[in-house]
């Protein structure tokens, strides 16, 4: 075969033709390669790519790290606020301090304190009214032991009756060889002397003298005093001069027993407030009227919003009297002390005193003084021994003893008693004796 033959029954590959100056190449290739022989770029082998783990890894510390520098920059700006507020405070309240506060007050329209204001068309008062119309008819009382004047012993209130200088008052508040002075609302300092006092009801009348003015006080009719109406309390507790108190009337005409005395009177009943230093104070309704005299005598120790005040008629009689004779008539004296047996307190108050118990079934009165100029002195009753009835009739009470007394015998009457000495081993030896009963003059019993 000639080579166009050879040429032509070999495999053929693609021709390539190349113009190159005019000029055209015909590439053979092999017969065994897919590449041209000689010609072509080599191929070049592309760089591994990182793990797409180690990308993520690489970005969560990347954010990390940016929090704590956020972190850093917030606690340093925080710090410098505060150190910058510490140093400039001081600046700062200054400031504050010399700006000027508003203050908005208005006063109470013209007139409105006027006293023709606190009335109405049927005379009633309002409470600062009533107040008004009564305060300067109140005064307080100082009593000393003695003229010196060196020891008070108490205070207390007092109510001005009349222009020419008749106070009442309660009789504990006095001293019956005591020094007293009164002081009024309006500044006056005034010695007074006792007119007449009487223990037993717990009233007391005195007079000052030489006073420039006096207010006398309006007493009303406490019969006409009903349950639930307004009433004030005015006085001096614990030295407060001019002190009012409200409340209403929680009862009247209650028979109350004083729990210095056991005298029974007739008691307003209220829950306006009545201290130690509101005795002989008064208790006004809402028409400026005093209807009763406060007494801490009749005021319960042991419950609180309780306070009586003494009924202003059942009062006068014996106001009257003491301006007049210096002592209640048709009253008796018997001229002792006594402890009576009512109560678990009374007998060991007794006990006390005698210093061993006494007998579960025993009652009678204890009596704890005699007085010297009394009847009774001349008998064979002793102090420390006991009044056991009058006539036949048991006595183991204040009450018992003064009621059955009264109720059979008037003063200079003689009466007859049953008395008892218990010894320390309980028995008890019975005797007895008979006194006479002399007129009290002294509101002592």
């Amino acid at each position: 075969m000639d080579d166009d033959n050879r040429i032509d029954d070999m495999p053929q590959a693609e021709d390539t033709e190349q113009q190159g100056s005019g000029r055209i190449y015909q590439t053979r290739y092999d017969d065994f390669m897919y590449e041209p022989i000689g010609f072509g770029e080599p191929e070049i082998p592309e760089p591994p790519q990182p793990p797409e783990k180690e990308k993520h890894r690489s970005g969560y510390g990347a954010a990390i790290t940016l929090f704590f520098v956020f972190l850093l920059v917030s606690i340093i700006a925080a710090v410098a606020a505060i150190v910058f507020d510490v140093f400039n405070s001081k600046k700062a309240i200054e400031k504050i301090a010399s700006q000027n506060v508003v203050l908005y007050s208005e006063s109470k329209p013209e007139g409105a304190n006027d006293i023709v204001n606190k009335v109405d068309e049927d005379g009633r008062y309002t409470p600062e009214g009533a107040a008004a119309s009564v305060i300067d008819s109140i005064v307080e009382i100082y009593t000393y032991t003695d003229s010196s004047k060196d020891k008070l012993s108490s205070t207390g209130s007092g109510i001005v009756l009349s222009k020419d200088g008749y106070i009442v008052t309660n009789a504990h508040v006095l001293l019956e060889n005591g020094c007293h002075v009164v002081k009024t609302n309006d500044g006056q300092t005034l010695e007074a002397k006792i007119v007449g006092r009487d223990i037993k009801t717990d009233i007391a009348v005195i007079k000052v003298s030489n006073a420039k003015t006096l207010y006398p006080a309006t007493l009303g009719d406490s019969d006409e005093t009903i349950v639930g109406e307004q009433v004030l309390a005015i006085g001096n507790p614990a030295g407060l001069s001019s002190t009012v108190t409200d409340g209403i009337v929680s009862y009247v005409n209650r028979p109350i027993r004083s729990n210095s005395t056991g005298f029974e009177m007739e008691c307003i009943q209220t829950n306006a407030q009545i201290s130690p230093g509101n005795s002989g104070g008064a208790l006004v309704d809402m028409f400026g009227h005093v209807i009763g005299i406060t007494s801490s005598k009749y005021v319960s120790s042991d419950l609180e919003g309780l306070g009586f005040a003494i009924t202003i008629n059942e009062a006068k009689p014996i106001i009257d009297e003491l301006i007049d004779k210096g002592y209640v008539q048709g009253r008796f004296r018997v001229g002792i002390e006594l402890i009576g047996m009512s109560n678990s307190t009374e007998i060991a108050a007794i006990e006390g005193e005698l210093g061993y118990s006494l007998p579960e079934d025993f009652k009678g009165i204890y009596i704890g003084n005699i007085s010297e100029d009394a009847d009774i002195a001349s008998t064979d009753l002793q102090i420390g021994d006991f009044i056991t009835a009058i006539n036949g009739k048991s006595v183991s009470s204040y009450s018992e003893f003064y009621d059955t007394v009264s109720s059979m015998y008037d003063a200079g009457d003689t009466v007859p008693a049953t008395c008892a000495h218990v010894a320390k081993d309980g028995s008890i030896t019975y005797y007895d004796i008979e006194f006479k009963l002399m007129e009290d003059t002294s509101g002592n019993y």
